[in-house]
């Protein structure tokens, strides 16, 4: 007798009951247009931050000292309005919607870090952020908008869809991360590694059509082309693995350093800045702002904005500030600090980027694009800790299929080397907006602390400001 795991199913019977039953469909129908709509809002985003970056440059260049007096007041005003009426934007939005999707907060909770009220804030907040020259990123943030535009899609679905808010918020966030970089393959491993740690199973196909879709939908717009290009690398040899290791190791301690300060900055404790942020946020924001604008002044102007430009011009072959990438990786972080909606995905590729290109000028590699490539996939999978979500990104951004092995490579010793000295950041963020939730919400268990790695990583002790409320804390 045949074992009936064996038995092929009648495809006639299959194939009536998929034409007969109305939910799927209503199911399929609304969750693909909701995919749709995100892919375009990012897209509209994407131009928006763009031009906002644009104009901020078209204004320096007219008046060099001009970000001095700017760029503080566009921070303070920034986080005026984060804190009076958006507090779930503050930050990068992507502990934010981890914490959206953890079992323990309510709907009720959930509506200021995932809505569409939120997303059309987070986009222009964080577009003026960019109008403001802040080192920052658009990609983070767009996590959070294609995630606040997916959760909207369950109002409108079936009472016993299959389709979960858990599943419509992870999918979203990948969208975001699919439709900004271009990057879909990249978008499905941030929803499995980062988002959800699990894919779902019983919609885990429409979730990923969602996801492709979103980014289908930014492509149509912006043409099917590589971020940063398709980089020429020929056939790589032993000669790599010298420079390529000093890349990994150094984009992974240096990773995992920035993330330690992200996570331990944001958390506070009793020192003086800290208590002047949590007492005077607004002028603190100026502070920091001011801060990066010197830095910036200081540099030409490469540490101003996400670091893309910057990123293509060392792709290019081209050379910037000696000092460049700490003063970048400064930058983001007080930008960060300073409690603006800010991500930090575009920033950590730029700082990777100059790692492997310093790299490529210390040891004389002559095939520096490589490294430069390394770099990034490196020192983002080492602040981020998701390794292979990190490889793939930098992957389809650079067109760099030659370097799978490498780039896999670089980005898991970097994991290792960042774990050494530090937590997960977007998982210790969430945390902290979680410890503020339970600070807001007695009903609302807190997290337990973080686990100090290895070598006596951070530990995430809940937000020292008890007024903030549930959001502002994590602003990395």
């Amino acid at each position: 007798m045949k074992p009936r795991h064996l038995d092929q199913p009648d495809w006639r019977s299959r194939l009536r009951a998929e034409l007969t039953a109305w939910r799927p469909w209503v199911t399929r129908v609304v969750v693909l247009a909701f995919a749709a709509a995100a892919g375009l809002v990012v897209a509209g985003f994407t131009w928006l931050a763009e031009s906002a970056y644009a104009a901020f440059e078209s204004g320096r260049a007219q008046l060099p000292w001009a970000p001095l007096l700017w760029m503080p007041l566009v921070a303070a005003a920034i986080v005026w309005v984060v804190r009076r009426g958006f507090p779930g934007t503050a930050g990068s939005g992507i502990p934010q919607v981890m914490a959206a999707m953890d079992v323990r907060t309510t709907r009720a909770q959930r509506a200021p870090f995932v809505s569409l009220r939120t997303s059309l804030a987070k986009l222009v907040l964080t577009s003026a952020g960019m109008l403001g020259g802040l080192s920052l990123g658009r990609e983070g943030p767009s996590v959070q908008v294609a995630a606040g535009i997916l959760h909207h899609a369950r109002r409108w679905l079936p009472a016993r869809s299959a389709v979960n808010e858990h599943g419509l918020i992870a999918a979203g966030g990948a969208a975001g991360i699919a439709a900004a970089f271009n990057t879909p393959l990249g978008g499905v491993m941030f929803a499995i590694e980062t988002l959800a740690r699990r894919p779902e199973s019983r919609s885990s196909g429409l979730l990923i059509g969602a996801i492709v879709l979103a980014g289908v939908m930014a492509v149509s717009i912006y043409g099917n082309v590589s971020y940063f290009g398709r980089i020429e690398v020929p056939a790589l040899d032993l000669a790599l693995l010298g420079p390529g290791l000093i890349v990994a190791l150094l984009s992974g301690l240096g990773g995992g350093l920035f993330a330690r300060v992200l996570v331990v900055s944001a958390a506070g404790s009793a020192d003086r800045l800290s208590r002047w942020r949590a007492a005077y946020p607004v002028r603190f924001a100026a502070g920091c702002a001011l801060a990066v604008a010197v830095i910036g002044l200081a540099t030409g102007g490469a540490v101003f904005g996400s670091g893309a430009a910057q990123t293509r011009v060392l792709l290019e072959g081209g050379e910037l500030n000696p000092v460049y990438t700490p003063l970048k990786a400064l930058a983001t972080w007080l930008t960060a600090w300073s409690g603006v909606p800010a991500g930090v995905f575009a920033p950590s590729l730029a700082v990777g980027a100059g790692i492997g290109a310093d790299v490529a000028a210390w040891t004389g590699y002559e095939h520096r694009a490589a490294l430069i490539a390394l770099g990034m996939a490196g020192f983002l999978a080492a602040v981020t800790q998701a390794p292979l979500t990190a490889f793939i990104i930098v992957m389809e951004m650079v067109a760099g299929q030659p370097m799978v092995l490498s780039l896999m490579a670089c980005a898991m010793v970097a994991s290792v080397v960042s774990r050494l000295v530090s937590t997960p950041l977007y998982a210790a963020q969430a945390q902290l907006v979680m410890a503020g939730l339970a600070a807001a919400s007695p009903s609302v268990a807190a997290p337990a602390p973080a686990a100090p790695g290895p070598a006596g990583g951070p530990v995430v002790d809940p937000p020292t400001d008890p007024g903030q409320g549930p959001s502002p804390p994590p602003t990395a």
